[in-house]
């Protein structure tokens, strides 16, 4: 897998995925960090809450999605622009931003791992 450098820099070794990191290789701020996982500020940028299971859950699913489509992409920065804009038809043309924002994270790995065993969008 080409972007496992991409899941050692953001996965700590306490296997928490670090905010601050994340922004940085998605050349992104904390603000918009928060923004596109439909989080809080507070919750990117406050220790205590990025340690929290439901903000670990909605930045691990970011990851994962990510990293799924860097494969294919080519590269992280293209998979993240993927991530923001690319409408899927599956589901009404939204984002997987925007499926992330609403809690379908697992929708959207579905839907990749279709594609991934050769099936139709």
């Amino acid at each position: 897998m080409i972007t496992t450098g991409f899941l050692h820099q953001v996965i700590s070794d306490d296997g928490f995925i670090v905010a601050n990191t994340l922004a940085k290789l998605l050349h992104i701020t904390q603000n918009d960090l928060a923004e596109v996982t439909g989080l809080s500020r507070d919750s990117v940028s406050k220790s205590a809450r990025c340690k929290s299971r439901s903000t670990q859950a909605r930045l691990r699913d970011t990851v994962e999605i990510i990293n799924r489509v860097a494969e294919w992409s080519g590269g992280v920065g293209r998979a993240f622009a993927w991530f923001r804009s690319q409408p899927l038809p599956s589901f009404g043309d939204k984002t997987a931003e925007d499926l992330v924002k609403e809690g379908r994270a697992e929708a959207v790995k579905a839907y990749l791992a279709r594609i991934a065993d050769g099936g139709y969008a």
